[in-house]
């Protein structure tokens, strides 16, 4: 079996199968003590990686021109490598069902070129049993040889938080497991050449996987208690902020926010806990609630400015309304399942003419994604509201006053998601404004 020392001495690689936002930097901090291979079937990405360009921001020109990566899109590269880490997306389909077709696709790929002795490790989040049940059946038969005799696997589950500069993948504690005690401590040795936050050995695969996806459902549940309460503090007529801030000075109250939740964790990660759980004939009631309340509330925020409209004497059908932001979250381009369509979407039933800007989104995958054309900025006019649906940093220094002077006419109306803006600004300025 592949040893840390045949590694470390770089008599053997590692590759790292799927090069976006968990692959691409876990692969450039790898590269500083061990021999790399950075592997994705997209020949785009692997093209613009080589010239120095990531474009998810995650890793910068300076730190890819540093690393020392193989990167390539040819599937027989992998036969070079006797540790493959697998870090590509886990999906969830149009019913809400975890779509496992990625990660199939990599394993039957993994298995073609793998070699006796090798060790398959899962980074992507999966429900408990998926690795063992399902990824290495596909090992066997597409490779001929025998789990646990020829090959092993581990999992040890991504934690990147995209945008985030300060909790990159070497600052965050790094758990791990194995089929065995020696793949365990095999990995426990390279994980903790990158990660200086220290190893968690987790005490099987399942326990890993587990503690995965349990990560992300126990912030979507937080996150839906708070928008349920904003729910209340509108109808009440108090500002939720307000509310949480006053309730924030005791010591144990926890500094979760409402907002849209999307993305490809928090949105996602819930719904392989509930498959897994109803399959085995338990219906997870809490889970689901908190999912169906955080689902909801592009709705909410799109019916609020129709309201607005409405008592600011506008029209609602044939409105213009511009959007500021589609991306999941502020300060990334990714838009992978981004709630703010939701508001789109729901403005579009309504008869509205919805105008959307992005300071960080592609274009082009706006539009393949969603069928959605991008604006610009200056060519956002005679709108009668404009929501600030992502707190990109571009809007926060842009100010509420200047984005409220977007509005074509002397009564603007400003809906705050995120509620970065100060209400009292919008009171002076006579500007209609909410925030969730």
């Amino acid at each position: 079996m592949i040893t840390f020392e045949a590694l470390i001495d770089k008599k053997d690689k590692i590759a790292v199968v799927g090069l976006g936002y968990v692959g691409l930097p876990l692969a450039v901090h790898l590269a500083k003590h061990f021999d790399v291979v950075g592997f994705d079937l997209k020949a785009d990405r692997i093209n613009e990686l080589k010239s120095g360009h990531d474009r998810t921001l995650e890793v910068s020109k300076e730190a890819l021109e540093r690393a020392n990566i193989l990167y390539t899109d040819k599937p027989e590269s992998l036969s070079l490598c006797g540790l493959i880490l697998v870090a590509v997306p886990t999906p969830i389909d149009e019913h809400r069902i975890p779509d496992l077709r990625p990660l199939r696709d990599a394993s039957m790929t993994v298995g073609k070129y793998m070699n006796q002795g090798s060790c398959v490790v899962y980074e992507s989040t999966v429900y408990p049993g998926v690795t063992e049940d399902i990824c290495v059946p596909i090992l066997e038969e597409a490779s001929g040889l025998k789990f646990k005799t020829d090959f092993s696997v581990g999992y040890s589950p991504e934690r990147i938080n995209p945008g985030d500069k300060v909790h990159t993948v070497d600052k965050i504690v790094k758990v791990v497991s194995g089929s065995d005690e020696d793949t365990a401590q095999l990995l426990c040795s390279v994980y903790g050449k990158v990660v200086t936050a220290g190893i968690h050995k987790a005490a099987s695969i399942k326990v890993a996987e587990a503690a995965k996806v349990i990560e992300n459902t126990q912030r979507d549940l937080n996150i839906a208690l708070m928008n349920e309460l904003a729910l209340i503090f509108d109808k009440i007529g108090i500002d939720t902020t307000e509310v949480l801030e006053a309730a924030g000075t005791k010591w144990n109250f926890l500094p979760f926010r409402p907002g849209l939740v999307g993305g490809h964790c928090i949105g996602v990660d819930p719904y392989y806990l509930t498959f897994k759980a109803e399959s085995l004939g338990y219906h997870p009631e809490i889970i689901l609630a908190g999912r169906r309340i955080n689902d909801n509330m592009g709705k909410y925020v799109a019916e609020r400015l129709v309201k607005m409209l409405i008592k600011g004497k506008k029209r609602v059908h044939g409105a213009k309304v511009g959007v500021l932001g589609i991306t999941f979250k502020e300060d990334v381009p990714d838009l992978r399942n981004t709630k703010v369509v939701d508001i789109i979407d729901e403005l579009k039933d309504y008869g509205v003419k919805v105008l959307v800007h992005d300071a960080m989104a592609d274009a082009k995958e706006a539009q393949k994604y969603y069928g959605l054309e991008l604006t610009a900025i200056d060519k956002l006019e005679n709108i009668d509201a404009v929501i600030v649906a992502v707190a990109h940093k571009t809007y926060r220094e842009l100010g509420l006053t200047k984005i409220s002077e977007l509005c074509s006419n002397n009564h603007p109306i400003v809906i705050d998601v995120k509620g970065v803006f100060d209400p009292k600004e919008a009171e002076n300025k006579k500007i209609a404004y909410w925030r969730l």
